[in-house]
């Protein structure tokens, strides 16, 4: 974002309501890939794109960014194969929130006290979690529907949206926002859909 344009919003907006919004969207990036989001922070930060704290300055060095990127070829190129795509799932659900979670923190800053940490680990690390359960699930339907071969196609559509919610809390954070009360909505639906189907299978069984 321009500084002119910066310097015109309200503080509120460019200091908690943007990087929250861009830090849901990166969250919910690592929830469909854990490095490629991390990946894509550390290459702005080091083209100086997005701007991080010192003590987030890492993830944009030589050495982080040749770890991110080996890590992220890795699992990209892991989810395409048979079998280790499921592997990869077992790891890949507390990688990715913590990988949320950081990406909170490394969005919103440190100065941000008790609310940023909390906003970090509940919100950054629950979108996180949540969407990688999502995966988890529509990749078990997947295999159960297609027997497997089908699963490609699903780990192309996790990538694109790691890329593309990556890019857009990078670029555009202002559109970002919008974006991310979009997925906190469909998420809580999706989570109360799944609490009343245990509870109507729990009701049945009794």
């Amino acid at each position: 974002m321009a500084p002119e344009i910066a310097a015109a919003l309200p503080v509120w907006w460019t200091t908690w309501v943007m990087p929250i919004g861009a830090g849901i969207c990166l969250s919910a990036a690592c929830g469909f890939r854990t490095f490629v989001p991390l990946l894509c922070i550390g290459v702005a930060s080091h083209f100086g794109v997005f701007a991080v704290d010192t003590q987030y300055a890492w993830l944009g060095s030589p050495a982080g960014l040749l770890a991110l990127g080996i890590a992220a070829l890795l699992e990209v190129g892991g989810y395409y194969i048979p079998l280790v795509d499921h592997a990869l799932d077992v790891i890949a659900t507390p990688l990715a929130t913590v990988a949320g979670i950081l990406a909170m923190f490394v969005s919103i800053g440190g100065d941000h006290g008790i609310p940023g940490w909390l906003l970090a680990v509940v919100l950054g690390g629950g979108v996180s979690g949540a969407m990688q359960l999502t995966t988890v699930k529509a990749r078990a339907i997947s295999t159960g529907t297609t027997a497997g071969f089908a699963n490609p196609l699903v780990a192309t559509a996790e990538l694109l949206g790691a890329a593309t919610l990556s890019a857009l809390a990078i670029f555009v954070p202002a559109l970002a926002v919008v974006l991310a009360v979009i997925l906190l909505v469909v998420l809580w639906r999706a989570s109360r859909w799944v609490r009343q189907r245990l509870s109507s299978t729990s009701h049945t069984a009794s």
